[in-house]
């Protein structure tokens, strides 16, 4: 079986701490054999937010490290209240929100920081599911993207 904790250490990164709540709402619900995960922000090793509108004040290149920042994120609330990354079969579905300018036009690219991760963490054909990467005129605490995700549970 392929292992998604071996497959994460070799990769060589470190996960964030797993966010509280900051408002009236679940970080994840599982259903039957789905894990739904709320909308999680780019949390950094000393659990501070990365901030900034991409457009103005960081680069498409900077969002997309932003974007896989949120994926460790993710990773993180996943290790933590699950136990391991193997508890995912596969990625289903990932919506992310770009807080840019109305004039940035390259949505998919920064989302892709958060896809290649999964893709890297679960393999091609279980880390990468259907996606929508849209554009925001704000993000909470002026984050610079937003993530949320439904993952099949074995």
């Amino acid at each position: 079986m392929y292992n998604a904790d071996e497959q994460f250490e070799k990769l060589g990164l470190t996960l964030p701490p797993a966010p509280a709540p900051k408002g009236v709402y679940k970080p994840y619900v599982i259903d039957g054999k789905y894990l739904y995960l709320s909308g999680h922000g780019p949390v950094q090793d000393d659990a501070s937010l990365m901030i900034g509108r991409i457009g103005s004040d960081i680069s498409p290149e900077d969002g997309k490290l932003a974007a896989r920042q949120v994926g460790l994120t993710m990773l993180s609330t996943i290790k933590t209240n699950l136990g391991s990354l193997n508890k995912i079969k596969r990625v289903i579905k990932v919506l992310g929100m770009v807080n840019c300018t109305a004039d940035f036009l390259y949505h998919p690219g920064v989302i892709n920081g958060c896809s290649e991760l999964f893709a890297a963490v679960w393999g091609e054909e279980n880390g990468i599911g259907t996606r929508s990467a849209v554009g925001f005129g704000s993000l909470p605490d002026n984050i610079p993207v937003e993530i949320e995700a439904l993952f099949e549970l074995y």
